[in-house]
C-alpha cells in the first residue's frame, strides 16, 4: 500500500488521538495534499516545524495501530462482509423458497447495518 494511503487511513481511524498541531498538519499535508511550505503557512509554523508534526504524527499512527489493531480489524471486517454478501446474493439467485429468502434478505439487512457501523 502507499505510505500516504496508508498514513490517511490510519489517521482516518486515530486523529483524535494526535494534537491539534498533529491533526491540522496531517490532514492539509497528506488529505488536502499541499507541500510542506503550503502547510507551514497556513498553520503560521516553520517548514522544519511541520516536519516535526508530521514525524511524530506519523509514529503515533503506526503505533496506535500496532497496539490496538483498529485499521486492520476494520479491513478484515469489510472483506468478510463482502463475503457474507456475496453468498447471500448466488442463495438469492438460487433459491425459490421464500421463507429462505426471506432469512436472506434479513442476514443482508444486519450486514448493512455492520457497514453502517463500521465507517
Amino acid at each position: 500500500m502507499d505510505k500516504n494511503l496508508e498514513i490517511s487511513l490510519l489517521f482516518d481511524f486515530y486523529k483524535d488521538m494526535l494534537t491539534d498541531t498533529q491533526q491540522q498538519a496531517v490532514s492539509l499535508y497528506y488529505n488536502d495534499d499541499l507541500s510542506l511550505k503550503e502547510t507551514a503557512d497556513i498553520l503560521g509554523m516553520s517548514r522544519q516545524g511541520v516536519r516535526d508534526a508530521l514525524t511524530r504524527a506519523k509514529t503515533s499512527l503506526f503505533e496506535y495501530e500496532e497496539k490496538l489493531s483498529l485499521c486492520a480489524r476494520f479491513d478484515k471486517t469489510s472483506v468478510e462482509l463482502d463475503s457474507i454478501l456475496q453468498c447471500t446474493q448466488q442463495i438469492e439467485e438460487l433459491s425459490q423458497d421464500e421463507k429462505l429468502l426471506t432469512l436472506v434478505k434479513s442476514i443482508n439487512e444486519s450486514v448493512h447495518r455492520l457497514y453502517e457501523t463500521e465507517v
